[in-house]
């Protein structure tokens, strides 16, 4: 039986929009406090790989970035000491749970993760024309009440029709492409219209996989 939301709260570790929107109609409340970490140091050779080592590393950054007082999180370079019916949703914590999660998007074999520039970021949209693109993200939930940790990956393909110049360059100017992995939002007003069909949840392609983010919360519950 699923634990009723009330008896627990989630930090998520992310200021990305779409997570908030998705976490928000999940039907939990959350407070956002993120993590700082060089993700460019961390590499493995498979984007599964890669995703759960990313996750796992801003969940623990996370865990010491909070301080646990009198059932209440602040942000604080210690040690969380006690969290009863709180919880960190990095990707979390719930019921004390610690949140963390990671997207990346494969083209053609290769990982592409947030691009560079506005060159790069065109490079990749122009890419998907046509063509389609694979997503690969995980999340690392921890109870911080317990210590429990459990983490997991989603894929997700999407297939796209030709997607026009004046469209790419409209999207690269507003710069929100910038800050999503391989330049992929499919929830984009401009590009929603151009997906063809869809292989997995558009939820993952976004962000946050409600049904791998529900399981896990639940495992540490």
């Amino acid at each position: 039986m699923a634990t009723e939301r009330s008896s627990f709260k989630i930090i998520l570790g992310s200021s990305s929009e779409s997570r908030r929107k998705i976490l928000a109609e999940m039907g939990y409340e959350f407070t956002v406090v993120t993590a700082d970490i060089d993700e460019k140091s961390i590499r493995k050779e498979t984007p599964e790989e890669l995703v759960m080592a990313l996750a796992e590393a801003k969940s623990h950054e996370q865990e010491f970035d909070l301080h646990c007082l009198d059932g209440n999180f602040f942000p604080g370079r210690c040690h969380l000491v006690k969290a009863p019916k709180y919880g960190l949703c990095r990707g979390g914590f719930a019921n004390p749970v610690d949140y963390g999660r990671h997207n990346v998007v494969v083209y053609k074999g290769t990982i592409r993760e947030k691009p560079s520039s506005k060159e790069e970021a065109r490079q990749f949209v122009k890419g998907y024309s046509g063509s389609h693109g694979g997503v690969v993200g995980s999340v690392h939930v921890t109870n911080l009440k317990t210590g429990t940790r459990k983490g997991g990956w989603e894929k997700a393909e999407v297939y796209f029709y030709d997607i026009p110049d004046e469209v790419i360059d409209n999207m690269i100017e507003e710069g929100v492409y910038l800050n999503v992995a391989g330049g992929l939002m499919v929830e984009h007003p401009l590009i929603l219209p151009l997906v063809e069909s869809m292989v997995g949840s558009i939820d993952c392609v976004m962000g946050l996989s409600k049904a791998l983010t529900e399981s896990l919360i639940q495992e540490v519950l």
